[in-house]
């Protein structure tokens, strides 16, 4: 029997795409100051919006909302 998923936390996926925020913020932390604001920036945005997408999603009351924003998620990098 399927576990029944709670929250956005719940999804695997959304787990693992909180473990890349973390790999990418430490990977970015050892590149250069002069790319803080170009590479580095882009590079943490795309990754917190990927978690942020899938919780967005979730929050969401219709499936087709949710689907909306896991294509949007897939898309962040």
């Amino acid at each position: 029997m399927a576990e029944t998923i709670y929250s956005y936390k719940d999804l695997i996926v959304w787990q693992k795409a909180m473990s890349l925020v973390v790999t990418i913020y430490e990977l970015t932390k050892q590149f250069p100051k002069s790319e803080l604001y170009g590479l580095t920036s882009q590079m943490r945005h795309c990754s917190v919006s990927i978690p942020s997408n899938i919780a967005e999603g979730r929050r969401r009351g219709s499936r087709k909302d949710y689907r909306q924003f896991l294509i949007i998620a897939y898309s962040s990098p």
